[in-house]
Formats: C-alpha cells, structure tokens, sequence
C-alpha cells in the first residue's frame, strides 16, 4: 500500500468514530517490522472543542443513570472484555510490539480495576450523624467530578486507561481518553465496548492527538480533573499547568527501580525475577527493575546466573506463532536513546556484559529492536544509573552492606517501587519501614498492588495527592458534600431566631 492507502485511526466523539477537523496525522508505526501500518488523526483546537461538548452531554445522560443501572453497564462491559480480550492484545501486540502474553498480561491487570468497580455502590456511600444538635442531621454525599481527562503513555495502552475510567465512570463522570499516538487504537476498541456495554453517548470520549490534545484538556474550564501516567518531566508540566487551572491531578511520573540482593538471597530465584523484571516487556514500563544493587560477595556469582539466562531469551516479533520472549521497543528514536545510555555507562567505566547494541532479527531487519544488555560497577554518579532508561538494560551496583544499598536507593530523585530479596525476615521487615519508596516488594520484583490497593510511588515518581485506583481513585473521581438537615416539628416551632447558630 502506498501512505495514502493507508488507514486514518480517528477520534471517538458522541459514541462514534469521527474524523479530525484539521486534517493533521502521524504515522502509526509496526515496531517489529520498522513499516507505517496506519496514520492517526491528530487534534486541533476544535476537536478538542468538540470532544468537551460532548463529554459534557454524556456526563448529564450518565450521572442520571441510577446506580443500579451504573452497575449493570459495567457488568456488562466486564464481560464483553473478558470474552473479547484476545482482539485487544492483538491490537497492542500489532502496535506497540509486546508480545502476546504480555499484552494479555497487560488486559488482565486492568480488567481487574474493572471487577473492582463493579462493586463501586459500597465505596460511594456517605455517612449519616442522626440528632447532631438538637433535631438536626448532618450527613454526607459522594457525588462525581462531571468531566475528567485521562492522558495515557504508550507503554500500557490498555492497562493505565483501565487503571482510571473504570472507577471514573462507576462514579458517574464522563471520561475524555487521550491515548499516545504510537499505539492509539486500543482506546478506540475500548469506546466500541463501552457503547455495546450500554453507556450513552459521550460518556466515553477519545481525543487522539499530540501537546495540542494535552494542552487543550488542561485549559478547558470543563474539564475538572487529569489523570497521567508518563515521564517525570511531562507528569511534573501537567501537574502545575492544571492545577494552576484549578483542576484535581493525579500524575505518576518516571522511575529508576532497584532490587537489593543480600548475601542470604536465594540466587538462582533472584536470576530469574530480575530477568523477568529487568527484559519483561523489554523494559518498557515504570514498575521494571533496571538496578541491581549486589551485596558482595554475591555479585560475581549472580551477574554469571543473569548471563546464562539472557543467552536463552527468545527476541522476535511477538506476533509470532512461535512467540519470542521479548519483543521490539516502540519506535526507532526511543532503540536510539537506550543505545545511547549504554554508550555512557561505557564511557564512565561499566563493563558490558551482555551487549544488546545493533541487535537484528532475521526477516525483520527494519524491526526496532535492543537485544537484553546488562551492565557490572556502573558508576553511581553516571547518567546510566541516575536517569531512566526505559529499556532491557539491568545495571548491577556492587555495594559492600544493606546500609549502603539502602542509603543509595533513598538518595535517588524516584521514589516508584523497589525490592529486596532475602531470607532474613528481619532485613525484610527492617527495608519495607526505613525505604523511601511507595511500592516494595519483598522476594517479589515488581509490586504492582492490586487493585484494591491503591498504585503510586513517592518524590518525582508522583505529582498530586492520590494514587491509581483502589480507595485513592474512588476519593478522587468524587467530592463530597456535607448536608445540615433540620426538619421542624411544627408543634413544638417557636418562631424565627436571627441569632448566630450554636451547638446545643
């Protein structure tokens, strides 16, 4: 096909598809093949307009619905999701290059915001204070936002989404949804869903687009609330733009996880879990652990146990029958940049271990992909170990104590999630009090909580006061309302008071 027979992926606006009105796209890439496989529309000030407008209709169609009849459509959509979740991984996999079981992965932990929204009625219950004073009663309301925007990254595009309108719309709100645009269709099957689900019109809106989409929803005097996931630069940019627009924000930023490996460790579990946590999903997500930081004498030994199972990683398109472990990165400037942060470690004196630089998969030669690199002895003050990478680079740090260990993860800008493998309950229980993190896991690499927790880490890994999902997301797609209730008993009425009221 030639560009122009390719595909536009449009916006969903008034519970359709609809076309942008400037006309300006970018291309839709294949990472595993390196080729344009679609073009997305990419917003101007009036499809931002638009995508309001109707948001704000769906809002009042939607928060009308009882909450018996709320519960009912997300029933409904959880069910057409879990019977039709292969279509979706398809998408992601075709998009983002993941492999297929990641993708999957990547739908069942959203779905599980969804299951926990399906049982919204009990979170949106206020309180009630029968006879505060004298024959008056003062009870609460939990009521929703009215329009809330989410702005997702590209690297969960159906996961982070699911991470908010879930428990956005259980609340009543309608949901602006700007997907990134490397991977932006999975936002629009999304809407399909959501539309045969049985919400109305406008209640799930997506605005494809660029710094004009995001722009657009931090301005618009509609929009009450965003919620993002992203780099710690643009989560800190939405933070302040809309808050200083009088906005609630909830914005989770960037990471650089460790993994604190104590002598008493059981190595081979410890190869394997920072394998997994290091290359899973070729290191493209917040949650991955890109440090380890070896308690000697254990680093020559494990760094042996992580070679040997990096020679045994399958790379490939993971779209393939025979699905590889690990597939491309999401376009061919981001290979460039994690390329380049191995050339720095290189330079400040790391030794490459494992070197995943140039790495070519046979039939897909254009593909975007970075083999699994892994790095000994980089320098802490190097731009490899303070920075995040985004990629299936695993740098080892070798550190004499758990104090050291600590004290290093404690000193850096991140706070997202780390962990510790040990067999000591005492260091565990010892690391999870004194560690500056927001999400640990112990003798678990990625703790991701679910979803009735509530998922966010600490210092520039989070801007805003509530976290994703769990109890946090429900306070935060709400506000509430305080009524003071007297009804007179016209027997006992003794007439008009002009004085200041008193509790008596």
């Amino acid at each position: 096909m030639t560009d122009t027979d390719l595909p536009v992926i449009t916006h969903w606006i008034d519970g359709a598809a609809a076309a942008s009105a400037g006309g300006r796209t970018a291309p839709v890439y294949n990472p595993a093949t390196g080729a344009v496989r679609a073009h997305v529309a990419l917003a101007d000030e009036a499809d931002v307009a638009a995508a309001v407008a109707s948001a704000g209709r769906g809002f009042v169609a939607w928060s009308a619905f009882s909450i018996a009849k709320r519960q009912s459509v997300l029933f409904a959509f959880r069910e057409l999701l879990n019977a039709r979740k292969g279509e979706l991984a398809e998408i992601i996999t075709a998009e983002h290059g993941k492999v297929h079981s990641d993708a999957m992965g990547e739908i069942l932990r959203g779905q599980e915001v969804v299951e926990l929204a399906t049982g919204f009625p009990h979170l949106l219950k206020g309180a009630y204070s029968e006879n505060a004073s004298n024959g008056i009663d003062v009870y609460s309301l939990k009521q929703p936002l009215g329009v809330v925007g989410i702005i997702s990254p590209f690297n969960f595009p159906a996961m982070v989404p699911m991470w908010f309108f879930p428990i956005a719309l259980a609340a009543g709100n309608a949901v602006i949804v700007k997907p990134s645009e490397k991977d932006p269709s999975a936002s629009l099957w999304l809407a399909q869903l959501w539309r045969e689900a049985g919400l109305p019109e406008g209640a799930f809106t997506v605005l494809q687009g660029d710094k004009v989409a995001v722009d657009g929803l931090l301005n618009a005097p509609e929009v009450q609330s965003i919620s993002f996931v992203g780099s710690t630069p643009i989560a800190q940019y939405i933070y302040e733009t809309a808050s200083r627009n009088g906005k609630r924000v909830q914005a989770l930023g960037g990471a650089k996880n460790h993994m604190l490996v104590l002598p008493d460790a059981d190595l081979d579990l410890v190869a394997d879990q920072a394998v997994n946590a290091g290359f899973g999903a070729a290191g493209e997500r917040c949650m991955a652990i890109s440090v380890v930081l070896a308690v000697e004498p254990v680093a020559d030994a494990l760094i042996a146990k992580v070679t040997e199972r990096i020679a045994k990683l399958r790379i490939g398109n993971g779209a393939a029958a025979d699905e590889p472990d690990m597939g491309p990165l999401i376009s061919e400037a981001h290979r460039d940049k994690v390329s380049s942060y191995v050339d720095i470690a290189e330079a400040d004196g790391a030794r490459v271990v494992v070197d995943g630089r140039g790495y070519v998969v046979d039939g897909h030669e254009d593909g975007f992909f970075f083999g699994p690199t892994l790095l000994d002895a980089v320098p802490t003050s190097s731009r490899a170990y303070t920075e995040e990478i985004f990629g299936p680079v695993l740098s080892v740090v070798r550190v004499q104590t758990y104090d050291e260990g600590l004290a290093l993860i404690n000193s850096g800008e991140f706070g997202n999630g780390t962990a510790i493998f040990t067999n000591d309950g005492g260091a565990a229980r010892r690391f999870q009090s004194e560690v500056q993190v927001g999400m640990i896991g112990i003798n678990v690499p990625i703790p991701v909580p679910v979803a009735y927790h509530s998922f966010g880490g600490w210092k520039k890994s989070l801007f805003g006061d509530a976290k994703a999902y769990g109890v946090h997301g429900f306070d935060f797609f709400t506000r509430e309302k305080a009524v003071t209730s007297r009804w007179l008993d016209p027997a006992t009425h003794g007439g008009i008071d002009l004085g200041f009221p008193q509790n008596t």
